[in-house]
């Protein structure tokens, strides 16, 4: 990988110079050190989040030195140095240590990561397009520095992260600097700062103080990590409280039960992300969201909402509504697909064209389908109480609704099995009637509710009832 790939970025940034160089030969020395980690990782015990915080310690601070030049003053190649600094965050993935541990798998957060940095790297394509090839060159080259380079590396030798020892050395053993040269690159280091995330200028990581994950491993490598805790006195006791009592105002019930549904669900959220996903989370009981500045190339990602109303004023290339409940979603095209999934009780509605509408695993859903829309592919999975309405042929008609079946029958004929849905006949449906009939003399007042649901049903069903 380093001999392909990152011989690649290196050439191109060697016809452009200055800090883009800089930047380059930063990116090369944290794959060096990540190398050298992962020879360390062959001969050495698996360490507790202490240790490898320490273990890790010099890819870190490789990344942060490519971070760092990203600040401070706006350079005219800052797009290339957030986009270097920022893909560096892919080489954390050396840090993942089981699904507990708080971060995707490790090819999962390569290509995660490379999505941030892209943003910047698409920046520089398109302002050197026409200007200059080696900047177009060393984008390019970047890009396939981590997809596929680093991905396909990770994929074919550490797809559930780095394999540590089981009878090496204690990583505590380890040296603070990076170790000797001529080893592969496990364990990452952590992700950089928050700060190079945000829109704000900030200091630099050598004289400022550190934001988001550097700032929580740069506090356990002080090894002083409770200097900021503020000392309980006795008075501040529990057992030594007057005020205690066995009786919760309804007040203090209320701010619990807020607080703790808004840690399970998280923030509301409307919002674009990078440009190309919209995502609407965690909205309830709004009715009037709207989505109106979008175009073919994003898609929408609504999730978690409840009682609410979404409108998509515009064609986009995929909606996906996600363990929503009683949401209702209009939207005019789309063009790839409209996906329900794991959701119950919404109505999606579609005022122009969608070539494909999914359902899965839905209880309760109520498709609207327009005039343009009427060719739709529609698929069912493990869905219950699928309506489709379309609009009649006369322009002042009510709409007709069709109910999608959710029997079939698999019948084995002349070598293979043939599958239709289940149709009730009128003499099954008869039968069945007579049956609830008899059984309403054998129950109680609280069971005769599903038997008269069940008996309407089948009356209007047979027409000879």
């Amino acid at each position: 990988m380093m001999a392909q790939y990152a011989a690649s970025v290196s050439g191109a940034a060697e016809k452009i110079g200055g800090q883009v160089l800089d930047v380059t030969k930063i990116l090369l020395e944290a794959l060096s050190v990540q190398k050298k980690l992962l020879i360390e990782i062959k001969q050495t015990q698996k360490p507790d989040m202490a240790c490898l915080a320490e273990f890790l310690k010099p890819l870190n601070e490789v990344i942060m030195k490519a971070n760092a030049m990203a600040e401070g003053r706006r350079s005219d190649f800052f797009n290339h140095l957030k986009s270097a600094g920022d893909s560096l965050s892919a080489l954390a993935w050396i840090a993942y240590t089981g699904k507990d541990c708080g971060m995707s798998m490790p090819i999962a957060h390569v290509e995660e990561s490379w999505q941030m940095a892209e943003f910047y790297n698409n920046k520089v394509l398109v302002e050197y397009r026409n200007k200059d090839q080696n900047h177009v060159e060393w984008a390019k080259a970047l890009k396939e520095l981590y997809l596929p380079g680093l991905r396909d590396y990770v994929k074919s030798h550490y797809p559930l992260g780095p394999v540590w020892s089981a009878s090496g050395k204690k990583a505590s053993s380890v040296p603070s600097k990076a170790p000797a040269p001529g080893a592969p690159a496990p364990a990452p280091p952590p992700p950089p700062p928050a700060s190079l995330f945000s829109s704000e200028p900030s200091q630099p990581s050598s004289s400022g103080p550190k934001q988001g994950m550097s700032a929580v491993f740069q506090e356990i490598n002080t090894g002083n990590v409770t200097a900021g805790l503020k000392k309980v006195t006795a008075d501040m006791k529990t057992k030594n409280r007057a005020d205690r009592t066995a009786i919760v105002s309804v007040s203090e019930k209320e701010t619990c039960s807020s607080s703790s549904s808004f840690s399970k669900a998280g923030p509301p959220k409307l919002e674009l992300q990078m440009g190309r996903k919209w995502v609407v989370e965690n909205q309830i009981g709004r009715k009037n969201l709207v989505i109106d500045d979008c175009d073919a190339k994003q898609s929408v990602y609504v999730f978690g909402c409840k009682d609410s109303v979404l409108q998509i004023q515009g064609k986009v290339n995929n909606i996906t509504v996600d363990k929503c409940t009683k949401m209702g979603v209009v939207f005019k095209d789309v063009v790839a697909a409209c996906e329900i999934v794991n959701c119950n009780g919404v109505e999606v509605q579609c005022q122009g064209s969608a070539p494909t509408i999914s359902v899965d695993n839905t209880s309760g859903c109520q498709l609207y389908l327009s005039k343009d829309s009427l060719g739709a592919s529609i698929t069912t999975a493990k869905s219950s109480e699928i309506n489709v309405l379309v609009p009649a042929a006369e322009s002042d008609g009510d709409w007709g609704e069709h109910s999608l079946p959710q029997q079939y029958i698999h019948v084995f004929k002349d070598g293979q099995f043939e599958t239709t849905p289940v149709s009730h006949s009128g003499v099954f449906l008869r039968f069945k009637l007579l049956v609830y009939l008899d059984v309403l003399k054998t129950r109680t007042q609280l069971q005769l509710v599903g038997v008269c649901q069940r008996l309407v049903f089948l009356m209007l069903n047979c027409s000879q009832v």
